[in-house]
């Protein structure tokens, strides 16, 4: 076990007597899952399959394929429906800021027990019970925590579901919600059996060759706004089909964004055509953290954290890039 938490003695406790307590779970995760949702949503599956527990993971069909970085997790068993027996099922939400990051008619439905498992400063305490960890490096942290808790062995598969959560919301441990905990509890994974040599090369290194030609082709598009602060780039539907990708191919195009000199805020735009209910879809980062872009998410319906934080809108280009430039410039102001 790691040798100190920030969670909250009462809160955690009081979601492990849930855990221990009930018996039938639906986890789920937000819309568009990361690394950490879905390393969480595995995870917590593993965790409650060991204590006895019937558990059921929910994702929507419109989120398979999932990104290339994510087909290696074994998530074959994801339901794509409500099961039939939903309403003697508690629901477990994982790295949801808001429950409408999860937009199904079937998990909003009055009389459901709904548990929030998160660590997103802007999380709604929606649930009827609230584990929200606004310090811990990622969601996956506070699934370890709770499995220390409750006397769960750490086999290699639940490690390696918690590692991927790590490993991608902290960047790699560059970014700065990577503290001595963070690396405390990957070496305790570690120790349980993950490969980190193999995990890392099928999140980073297994990269097919369209990913390449649509990275390329939204390099060459960058653009400069606010003197420099924001970095933009746009993948239109016409990127996808001249370098044979599809909009599951973007993952990662954004740190290459963020790391351009100078730049401030990084902003990837993406066209989603038939692919999702909106048109375009806004990933944000902030390099320095002096811009809060999570505000700027809230603002068109979205959310995520101070420094990494998206959006979908209908929006035109131009408009967008005008919204995103205002918002931005604001804020350094």
């Amino acid at each position: 076990m790691s040798e100190t938490t920030d969670i909250e003695a009462t809160e955690i406790e009081r979601v492990a007597g849930e855990l221990r307590n009930r018996d039938r779970f639906l986890l789920t995760a937000h819309e568009g899952p990361d690394g950490d949702a879905l390393g969480s949503l595995l995870g917590m599956h593993h965790l409650l399959t060991q204590l006895g527990k019937d558990s059921l993971m929910f994702l929507a069909a419109k989120e398979f394929p999932l990104p290339i970085e994510y087909r290696f997790l074994p998530l074959e068993e994801v339901f794509h429906e409500a099961p039939a027996d939903m309403a003697d099922r508690t629901a477990i939400f994982l790295d949801c800021g808001n429950i409408d990051r999860m937009p199904v008619d079937f998990l909003s439905k009055d009389g459901l027990f709904t548990i929030n498992i998160d660590h997103h400063h802007d999380n709604t305490m929606f649930g009827d019970v609230n584990l929200v960890e606004v310090d811990a490096s990622c969601t996956a942290e506070i699934v370890y925590e709770l499995a220390i808790l409750l006397g769960a062995q750490l086999t290699p598969e639940m490690a390696t579901a918690l590692y991927v959560g790590l490993i991608t919301d902290t960047g790699k441990f560059m970014y700065d919600n990577t503290n001595a905990r963070t690396h405390r509890i990957a070496a305790d994974l570690i120790e349980a059996g993950v490969n980190v040599d193999e995990t890392y090369r099928r999140l980073y290194e297994r990269v097919p060759i369209e990913k390449l030609r649509l990275l390329s082709r939204a390099l060459e598009g960058i653009q400069h706004h606010c003197d420099g602060a924001l970095v933009l780039a746009y993948v239109s539907d016409a990127d996808y089909e001249a370098s044979d990708a599809d909009e599951e191919m973007t993952e990662g195009i954004i740190d290459h964004l963020r790391s351009v000199d100078g730049a401030r805020v990084a902003a990837l735009i993406r066209d989603l055509g038939d692919r999702g209910s909106a048109a375009r879809k806004v990933s944000l980062r902030s390099s320095d953290g002096a811009v809060d872009v999570s505000a700027i998410a809230r603002s068109s319906g979205g959310g995520g954290h101070k420094r990494a934080a998206g959006f979908s809108t209908d929006l035109e280009m131009e408009a967008l890039v005008s919204f995103l430039s205002s918002e931005v410039a604001a804020q350094l102001s």
